[in-house]
């Protein structure tokens, strides 16, 4: 049993080694990196390693407050695990914060030995029971992106910048440049996929949407996501080009699969606005500063939007909204109802508030 440590403490630590751990996923990590100047603002002379998914640590890579990445091999099988425990054990880490809390972090947090192990309120799986301090007003009611900031404020260091700092070379700006060419502007970065079939609003919907936006503000299309997003992207893609007619087809660019984390990044600082529905890459347009539209069915936009007053983000109404489904629970007429009741035109009226928020000037046609 190890003692009890007060969070109110933590700022009068003086540690030479820090493990931050959160392995996923990339709306989370997004929402984590503001951290990272934080803890490098309150510890300057501690080495700060970050454990986080390999598919994931293009993000974190070459942040200059960042001394090392530990990849996790989340598919790797029992001899990466204890190679990874492994590696945990002999940094030796003063302190670390599992900001996960989950069973796998909670083994992580205890193969590290640290003196100091610190975790949030919504902890579970039995995580909370290997840390030692608890943030306090961390719980699952707070907003995402406040429960990971609360600990810079236990830090005192909430006057910092919540920026997401991700390193892009040359390469992937110049990538990223030639990729837009000349398209004309407003540029839209369009997301229609998620992980969760509850949280993936119809690509038919879509496209009636980004068609009133063609009709209205003329402008170009990317089309975003995963290699495993693809029937949605080319169905958005194939719909719009029906809605908006053929001359819009040049102005339409299908990237789904086709980019790294961080050419996703450089290609994302230089677009208008991003649409999406509640998924990594609405989190990373947004973390980036980039005017946000985000579509929540099955989950809540207070809990798990995006911080900033630059976006909107529209939720459906049903009775079983913000249940956190990754399947429906519903059958028959209920079925899906999520993402029948969030209509295009409701979503319309957010997309022209998002607009004329952020870009004034820009009247419809």
């Amino acid at each position: 049993m190890f003692r009890r440590f007060h969070a109110s403490d933590l700022g009068s630590l003086r540690p030479q080694r820090i493990c931050l751990i959160k392995p996923s996923a990339l709306g989370d990590v997004v929402q984590t990196l503001p951290l990272v100047p934080a803890l490098k603002c309150c510890y300057p002379d501690a080495r700060i390693s970050w454990v986080i998914n390999r598919e994931l640590r293009d993000l974190v890579d070459g942040h200059p407050d960042l001394d090392e990445v530990i990849p996790f091999e989340r598919r790797g099988g029992w001899k990466a695990w204890l190679q990874l425990l492994s590696i945990l054990r002999q940094r030796q880490f003063d302190l670390v914060f599992d900001l996960q809390g989950l069973l796998r972090t909670g083994v992580m947090t205890l193969a590290t030995r640290a003196p100091v192990r610190v975790g949030l309120q919504t902890a579970r799986e039995g995580s909370s029971l290997t840390v030692n301090c608890v943030i306090s007003n961390s719980g699952r009611d707070v907003p995402a992106h406040a429960r990971n900031w609360r600990l810079a404020e236990v830090l005192n260091m909430h006057h910092m910048p919540r920026e997401a700092l991700i390193e892009t070379s040359a390469a992937d700006q110049n990538w990223a440049t030639a990729t837009l060419g000349r398209l004309p502007r407003p540029i839209f970065a369009v997301h229609p996929g998620a992980r969760w079939e509850t949280k993936r609003w119809p690509a038919s919907k879509f496209a009636q949407l980004m068609a009133r936006a063609n009709q209205a503000w003329s402008g170009s299309m990317l089309i975003l996501g995963s290699k495993a997003e693809r029937p949605d992207a080319e169905q958005l893609e194939q719909q719009l080009v029906q809605h908006a007619g053929s001359a819009a087809s040049n102005r339409i660019v299908n990237l789904t699969g086709a980019s790294t984390l961080k050419q996703l990044t450089a290609l994302l600082t230089k677009v208008d606005y991003a649409i999406s529905n509640d998924s990594g890459p609405m989190h990373l347009a947004a973390g980036l500063g980039i005017p946000t539209l985000g579509l929540f069915t099955c989950t809540s936009s207070i809990r798990s939007g995006p911080a900033g007053n630059q976006h909107e983000l529209v939720s459906t109404t049903v009775s079983c909204a913000a249940g956190y489904h990754k399947r429906c629970p519903h059958r028959g007429d209920g079925h899906m109802a999520c993402l029948k009741e969030l209509d295009v035109e409701r979503v319309w009226l957010a997309l022209q508030r998002l607009i004329a928020k952020n870009h004034p000037t820009l009247k419809a046609a």
